[in-house]
């Protein structure tokens, strides 16, 4: 089975890729893609009847230049597709455009393996290729519970020289992606790696505490020092400690980052 993965972060990447060749060896990685515009190249260079076409293609919903919805009205799709996102408030929407199933970041083998064999049993006949209203409602129910842990990261542990060393919480000043890794910086202006995506870790954090201003950052409510009206609606802050490159909150969570710096 040829298996096309859309997804922005390279970590993501790699990780879901292992996961894949772990659960099912036979599956054949036909290509990996970022963003809309270049998913919408590679599906036209790879049509239906071709070799390399795929059978399955697992897609992020947050995708670097827009949300992969905007794929299927770009192109046609018509090999099935597995959501995987960090949100659960794209799950109808997920439902209507060829999806057979929803994963919610980070991806556990065990929900990989069902939506595999679910997406077999579609193949080959013996299940519907739609999904009743009512699965629907329980899943988004699921998702929101997942979602909204009881017990949020406390702290993380890090190499530091020689030595593994842990930092709380409480001392992150900020997240950011960087060349496809993903660091936190302290208030005391340390930085490290760390092993997760940045939609991994956004949620295992507590969502009162840290906010996702965009793709590459998720900003502690202590580290915001001035908020800047930018263009097109957008948002630039001032962190502190200063980050490499500017932070901006994009248009589409500039209301609610003010409702969350507001409370």
């Amino acid at each position: 089975m040829n298996v096309l993965i859309i997804e922005d972060e390279e970590l993501a990447v790699r990780k879901l890729t292992k996961l894949l060749q772990d659960v099912d060896p036979t599956l054949t990685i036909v290509g990996t893609t970022p963003s809309i515009r270049a998913s919408v190249k590679w599906l036209e260079d790879n049509l239906p009847g071709q070799s390399s076409a795929p059978d399955l293609i697992l897609m992020d919903i947050e995708l670097a230049d827009g949300q992969s919805f905007e794929i299927f009205e770009q192109t046609r799709v018509t090999a099935p597709v597995i959501f995987t996102t960090s949100y659960d408030e794209y799950a109808l929407r997920a439902f209507k455009v060829n999806s057979i199933d929803y994963l919610l970041k980070p991806i556990k083998r065990q929900e990989l393996e069902a939506s595999l064999e679910k997406h077999r049993r579609i193949s080959s006949g013996v299940a519907p290729e739609t999904t009743p209203a009512v699965s629907i409602d329980a899943l988004v129910q699921q998702l929101r519970q997942q979602i909204a842990p009881t017990d949020y990261r406390r702290r993380f542990l890090v190499r530091h020289l020689a030595q593994w060393v842990p930092i709380e919480v409480t001392d992150i000043a900020y997240f950011c992606s960087e060349d496809g890794v993903s660091l936190f910086r302290t208030r005391k202006n340390q930085k490290f790696s760390v092993d997760y995506t940045l939609d991994e870790l956004d949620a295992m954090l507590d969502p009162a505490q840290f906010f996702r201003a965009n793709r590459q950052f998720i900003v502690d409510i202590g580290s915001v020092q001035q908020i800047h009206p930018y263009f097109n609606n957008k948002l630039k802050l001032t962190l502190r400690p200063n980050p490499d490159e500017e932070v901006l909150v994009s248009r589409e969570r500039a209301t609610d980052f003010k409702k969350w710096m507001g409370k």
